[in-house]
């Protein structure tokens, strides 16, 4: 939704959503898709290795298959409405969306019967090729963050309380499509305005929160009473605002302005603020609070911007599919085939009574990759989305884990 992001998420662009902020060297979600109008570029350099019948992984899955039925239902769909011969690649191989179409199908008949550990990975080894991210015979680990569904509160409208717009699109963004230009295809989609006849860069997060008509023209959603929870419903890239009727609206990654995403995780580091290892989506909210003559500084070294849609449904991912918790990852789309079955293995936290962060235990399962973002470049990261509610706020705001991640698709 981390940005999802963030990232459907940049972006989506999302969520995107959506939603991973730099934990250390990474920034929080901004998960979301990024829009070109063209074919998804593929790396030219495989990072999927395709492994022998003796270096499986045991397959298992900690949430007993609970939303995997659902998910694979909502990716079937998106795959029986684009092009049967539209490639994707897995490794050195390609597969068309008809063969991942049936690939899916297949799966999913079989996890209906809820399948014992054994007798998953039977049928796992007899139908399906294995491929594990990373390049040679040695360990490639993964490293594991998190995105998830922010709630804040706000209100329909601007009062003394809530003073922060959510904003949506800006009547005088434009979107510049390299696919368009021949000689441009290989560059990435712009994002400015006009000045006069020209195109010029669109104006970064400090100029659109200090000008107060910016309202004008990007029509608020919602108002919100926190620049800090307005700044995470961006690196998330979708949410919920909350008003006091009891009513809420869903908020979804529709742009942004273009400008490159810093992380201010990162910056808090360098800066000798938080520690490393302190560092978290938690520290970066306690530190902003207790040092709120810092707070603007600290949130324009980010001089990216996102701007939202209004939604019913959601949270989405950047293939349009809504996101269920625990089943969606996020993930680079120039390295990795989208959408496709992948199992990932990694740590979850587990909470005491109080809510609080009490261990991190191993746990595998399936789960779609449906988005990506920003924030989530290269072959060794991936973003989980948790959903939303205390729990997934910690997870998705904790999480940086390394982890293995492997995709499954159907012996042709």
């Amino acid at each position: 939704m981390k940005n999802s992001a963030m990232s459907s998420r940049f972006y989506r662009i999302i969520r995107p959503i959506v939603f991973l902020l730099t934990l250390s060297a990474f920034p929080l979600g901004l998960t979301g898709c990024i829009k070109t109008g063209g074919p998804v570029s593929i790396s030219k350099e495989p990072f999927l290795v395709k492994l022998a019948s003796n270096q499986l992984p045991v397959f298992s899955d900690d949430m007993n298959y609970q939303g995997l039925l659902e998910t694979l239902d909502r990716v079937i769909a998106h795959l029986e409405l684009i092009p049967g011969e539209r490639e994707f690649a897995f490794g050195e191989d390609r597969f068309n969306a008809l063969h991942l179409l049936k690939s899916m199908k297949h799966f999913k008949g079989f996890i209906q019967t809820r399948p014992a550990t054994e007798e998953l990975n039977r049928f796992i080894a007899a139908h399906y090729r294995v491929y594990r991210s990373g390049q040679g015979q040695g360990p490639n680990p993964v490293l594991f963050t998190g995105y998830y569904e922010p709630e804040i509160p706000g209100s329909p409208v601007e009062t003394l309380r809530y003073r922060h717009p959510v904003l949506s699109r800006p009547t005088d963004l434009l979107v510049i499509d390299p696919t368009f230009f021949p000689m441009e295809a290989q560059k990435k989609t712009q994002v400015g305005r006009l000045s006069g006849n020209r195109v010029v860069p669109y104006a970064d997060r400090r100029e659109i929160v200090r000008d107060a008509s910016f309202v004008r023209k990007a029509k608020p959603l919602a108002w919100v009473d926190d620049p800090v929870s307005l700044f995470f419903l961006q690196v998330q890239g979708s949410g919920r605002v909350l008003f006091p009727n009891g009513k809420f609206i869903r908020v979804q990654y529709d742009t942004s302005n273009g400008r490159p995403y810093r992380s201010i995780g990162k910056y808090l580091i360098d800066t000798g603020k938080i520690t490393a290892s302190e560092m978290s989506m938690q520290a970066i909210r306690a530190y902003l609070k207790d040092h709120p003559a810092e707070m603007d500084d600290v949130l324009d070294y980010n001089p990216s911007f996102v701007f939202f849609r209004q939604t019913d449904e959601g949270p989405m991912g950047c293939l349009n599919t809504k996101l269920v918790p625990g089943r969606a990852i996020a993930s680079d789309r120039s390295v990795f085939p989208m959408p496709a079955l992948a199992f990932i293995e990694t740590l979850k936290p587990r909470l005491d009574d109080q809510g609080n962060i009490e261990t991190w235990m191993p746990f595998a399962r399936f789960v779609l990759n449906q988005d990506t973002g920003g924030a989530i470049q290269g072959p060794k990261r991936i973003d989980i989305f948790w959903g939303s509610g205390p729990y997934a706020e910690k997870a998705a705001g904790h999480m940086k884990h390394d982890g293995s991640l492997y995709f499954l698709v159907l012996e042709p």
